[in-house]
């Protein structure tokens, strides 16, 4: 392996590998090398911005260019695609939540990584929160106790009103390339954290919201609610919410106590007790520069070994898969859906 990593990204059109690719820029272990993608604005925009090649396939990149691994963003369904022409390169990859459009794209990917013996990490966004570390820290350490719930919610105004490229919506807003509307890229999220938190659920149940939005053909809201032998989990998106108050907070509950988790990289966390019902803010430490960001964090995890930071598990993003689509098959058809024996998890 080359004294820096060597990073070549394939697929540009989800928003959020511009504010990777600066990650990657201000790391001094990583050195970007080239990307790739069909849309040509997109990848005129890389070439100007960072002055590398561009090409207009990630076969292209991956036959002509060397590298050591790959940051996958394209759509929910070509980047699991991109991935797996990764892995069989024997390359490592960095790809954006969800993981994947589908169950069976997202169980393939983990075969692949596992036969391969490359490193397949997910990218949430959340799991740069020093908060969300601490109550998830706090929880595997039996402070809670009992873990009984969890219950997580993420909403804005919509894609387009909160200034997603025209690229970026065209296909959230495709049942196939994303795996569904806003369940699909919201409720994610809140099905990643009660796997991590409390394993696989029992059952789930999923409803979508009325379609505010006429001009889109996905689902613009909708719940989750996961069953377990002995607690609840929620998940809930919303594209149609307005103003920020409850968007991305999360809840966990024990039976020790309950602890609510302010969003952003700044946020704030509390813990109520019985004898303090009311709660008080936990003291949050700052954390270690590779738990920072995604860069540094990829770094550690190819260079050196490190175990992935649990919310970018691929397992546990596999797992969240199944839950989402779960939620998403049960909204359409009005029918409860049973899983699979739960699976229990080593943190």
């Amino acid at each position: 392996m080359s004294e820096k990593l060597k990073i070549g990204v394939l697929g540009l059109s989800h928003d959020h590998i511009w504010g990777e690719v600066e990650a990657v820029g201000a790391c001094d272990e990583m050195e970007l090398v080239a990307a790739a993608d069909p849309i040509d604005a997109l990848t005129g925009r890389f070439a100007e911005t960072y002055g590398c090649p561009v090409y207009g396939s990630a076969e292209a990149l991956l036959e002509n260019e060397t590298i050591d691994a790959a940051y996958v963003f394209g759509s929910n369904l070509q980047g699991a695609d991109f991935a797996i022409q990764a892995m069989e390169y024997g390359l490592h990859v960095l790809i954006e939540k969800p993981l994947a459009a589908n169950l069976e794209d997202a169980n393939r990917m983990l075969s692949l990584a596992e036969r391969r013996d490359v490193k397949l990490v997910v990218n949430w966004p959340i799991a740069w929160w020093p908060q969300i570390q601490k109550a998830l820290q706090m929880a595997f350490h039996g402070e809670l106790g009992d873990i009984r719930g969890v219950n997580y919610r993420a909403a804005h105004c919509g894609p387009e009103e909160l200034g997603c490229s025209e690229y970026f919506c065209d296909w959230l807003f495709d049942a196939e390339r994303n795996g569904g509307g806003a369940m699909m890229d919201y409720c994610c999220y809140g099905a990643v954290l009660a796997a991590t938190l409390m394993g696989m659920p029992d059952s789930v149940t999923g409803t979508e919201g009325g379609k505010a939005k006429d001009f889109i053909s996905v689902e613009d809201s909708g719940v989750v609610v996961m069953k377990y032998p002995r607690g609840i989990a929620t998940a809930t998106a919303s594209w149609t919410q307005i103003g920020n108050l409850t968007s991305y907070e999360t809840t966990i509950y024990g039976s020790k106590g309950t602890l609510l988790v302010y969003p952003g990289s700044d946020g704030k966390l509390f813990w109520a007790t019985k004898d303090n019902p009311n709660g008080t803010e936990v003291d949050v430490p700052e954390l270690d520069s590779w738990l920072k960001n995604s860069a540094r964090h990829f770094v550690e995890v190819v260079r050196r070994g490190a175990d992935s930071t649990v919310l970018c598990r691929a397992d546990l993003a596999r797992d969240a898969q199944e839950i989402v689509e779960a939620g998403i098959r049960s909204a359409q058809n009005g029918t409860q859906i049973k899983l699979p024996l739960a699976r229990g998890i080593q943190v």
